[in-house]
C-alpha cells in the first residue's frame, strides 16, 4: 500500500508545502489589512479635494464619533437642497474654518448636545447640529465626525466649512487659556494647511456674514448668525495662527 507521503517525489512535496506557507501568510496579511481598515476611521471620507501636502504637524486627536446614521445623512442631504439649492450630504471642498464656543464646560457636554438627532432647539431642523472637532480647557481635541461629512454649526457656510467648538463661555476665555489655545491654534493650522485654507478665512461664528463663501437661499436666514467669537476676537486669533507660519 502506497503511503499518501510517497505520492510526489520530495522535491515536489518541498514546493508545494512552501506554496502552501505563501498562500496562507498572503491570507493571512489580507486579513489584517480588511480588519484594520474596518476599525479605521475613514477620516476624510467624501472629500474629493484631495489635501495638500502640508507641513504642519496633526495633533493629538481623540476620534469621539457621535451616531451619523444613513437617516441622518438624508436629512443633511435635504437640509443642504434647502438652503444651499443642491442635495448632499458630503463635504468634498472645505474653504472655511469656523471657530465656535459651546456654552458649555466639558467634551462631553458637547458630545451630548451633538449626538441625537432631533430638531435643534434654535431653528428647529434636522439634522441636529453638530461640529467637526472640539477642543477643552486642558487642550484635549476630540472629533466627532468624519471631515468628508456636512455638520450643521454655522448658517450659510455648512457646505463648505470645518467646525471646531471650544468649551468655554465667551471669547476672552478661550483666548486667555494657553493649553486651550494651543491646541486649537494647532488643529486649525493642520487643517488649513491640509485644505489650503488661507488665514484670512479662518473665521469666527460671528464673521460668517462676511464670507465670501456664504450663501444661503432661505430668505429669512440670510443675515443669521451667532455672537461668538467676534471680529476683534479673532483678529488676536489669526494674530496667534499666523506665529506659527505658513503651510
Amino acid at each position: 500500500m502506497t503511503r499518501s507521503s510517497d505520492r510526489h517525489p520530495k522535491p515536489a512535496r518541498l514546493l508545494l508545502a512552501a506554496a502552501a506557507v505563501l498562500v496562507v501568510g498572503v491570507l493571512l496579511m489580507l486579513s489584517g489589512l480588511g480588519q484594520s481598515s474596518a476599525n479605521a476611521w475613514p477620516e476624510t471620507a467624501g472629500v474629493t479635494k484631495k489635501p495638500t501636502k502640508s507641513d504642519a504637524p496633526r495633533p493629538a486627536i481623540k476620534q469621539r464619533p457621535i451616531p451619523f446614521s444613513k437617516k441622518r445623512k438624508h436629512e443633511m442631504a435635504a437640509y443642504s437642497k434647502r438652503h444651499y439649492g443642491k442635495s448632499e450630504w458630503r463635504l468634498t471642498k472645505p474653504r472655511v474654518i469656523v471657530e465656535h464656543y459651546a456654552v458649555a464646560a466639558t467634551l462631553g457636554e458637547i458630545f451630548n448636545i451633538f449626538k441625537t438627532d432631533q430638531p435643534d432647539a434654535e431653528l428647529g431642523e434636522l439634522p441636529n447640529t453638530c461640529a467637526h472637532f472640539a477642543v477643552d480647557g486642558k487642550g484635549r481635541i476630540q472629533q466627532f465626525v468624519p471631515l468628508g461629512i456636512r455638520c450643521r454649526h454655522t448658517v450659510g457656510l455648512n457646505d463648505r466649512s470645518i467646525g471646531i467648538e471650544h468649551t468655554g463661555f465667551s471669547d476672552h476665555q478661550v483666548l486667555s487659556d494657553k493649553d486651550q489655545m494651543h491646541s486649537s491654534l494647532q488643529l486649525t493650522k493642520w487643517l488649513r494647511c491640509r485644505y489650503d485654507i488661507s488665514i484670512k478665512n479662518v473665521i469666527g461664528h460671528n464673521e460668517s456674514l462676511s464670507s465670501p463663501f456664504h450663501h444661503e437661499k432661505v430668505k429669512k436666514l440670510r443675515y443669521q448668525t451667532h455672537g461668538d467669537f467676534k471680529h476683534k476676537s479673532m483678529k488676536r486669533y489669526r494674530s496667534q495662527l499666523r506665529t506659527l507660519g505658513q503651510c
